[in-house]
């Protein structure tokens, strides 16, 4: 049993999609409407049936007053880290603290090429989101004198002026899946930010995936508290005959949910799909009833 005790988060996954993009507005105030706790946009600045998410996210923010957000995740291949920390710091600031940063180290090398951006191996993309991690932290660190310098082989910062901070400690959560990003999750991230569909045996890989991020967070001399576990949940339905995990009516997904949280410190649900009545189910129905069993486990 991992229940690594932090407050449970539940949200939204939405399409950034440019047809109809009014729609991505719409369900995101509907999330904020109804009381989830995120909204969160992929991130693929080579897709032009999608919107710039840096954009959506932006005007989301101006038209919604409690929910925060998150790209899910940032493509940090096609935005520069230096950019990137004075932008979410920005949208942080403008949204009164309602940002947090979710970062992946690129994926479909072919379109990122196809953008001007340089095709990186597996490895080198693990240490290329190493540096831009500890860029984004020095620019943010506006306590410490002096100008930024970080050297890196992919990024670097040298006399960068710090600055500005976000509003609060903004969590770096990172998409992970493999060792070596496990492994910067749990050295550098503030959380952990994968999709369920891409876990290799389902809520079954989290034993062995949290115990690389732990192991790394240890070496590192952090807690393995520090980083927040969270899922995205694309495959689910409501149903009124239960036949497997999320196909089922809303207690049981709650109860599905409770034990995924205790059992193995999963503190954040984001629900895909664009459905705003799917949306509305999981926020007045699943989301209270799973923190009530939690609450009452942990007592």
């Amino acid at each position: 049993m991992t229940d690594y005790g932090h407050d449970l988060l539940f949200g939204s996954f939405i399409t950034p999609s440019a047809a109809g993009a009014q729609q991505a507005l719409q369900l995101a105030q509907l999330a904020d409407a109804e009381g989830l706790d995120l909204v969160s946009f992929q991130d693929h600045p080579y897709q032009p049936a999608f919107l710039d998410t840096w954009t959506l996210m932006t005007w989301v923010a101006a038209q919604t007053s409690r929910v925060r957000i998150v790209p899910n995740v940032i493509n940090l291949p096609l935005r520069p880290p230096a950019l990137l920390a004075r932008q979410a710091a920005s949208l942080d600031l403008l949204s009164g603290g309602r940002f947090e940063l979710g970062l992946g180290s690129g994926a479909f090398w072919d379109a990122i090429e196809s953008m001007g951006a340089r095709r990186l191996t597996a490895g080198q993309a693990v240490a290329a989101l190493s540096e831009g991690i500890d860029i984004i932290r020095e620019l943010w660190d506006t306590g410490t004198r002096g100008v930024a310098r970080v050297p890196g082989e992919y990024y670097s910062v040298d006399g960068a002026k710090r600055g500005p901070a976000p509003a609060h400690p903004v969590g770096i959560w990172i998409g992970a899946y493999k060792p070596k990003m496990l492994a910067l999750t749990g050295a550098k991230g503030d959380g952990w930010l994968p999709s369920l569909d891409y876990l290799p045996e389902g809520v079954d890989s989290l034993p062995t995936l949290n115990a690389h991020i732990d192991a790394a967070a240890q070496e590192a001399g952090r807690p393995v508290t520090a980083v927040r576990r969270l899922l995205n949940l694309m495959r689910a339905e409501f149903s009124t005959n239960g036949t497997g995990f999320l196909d089922g009516p809303p207690q049981m997904w709650a109860e599905q949910l409770a034990d995924v949280a205790l059992l193995h410190g999963v503190s954040g649900f984001i629900l895909g799909g664009d459905d705003p009545v799917k949306t509305q189910r999981f926020a007045a129905e699943v989301a209270p009833a799973a923190r009530e069993i939690v609450a009452a486990e942990r007592m």
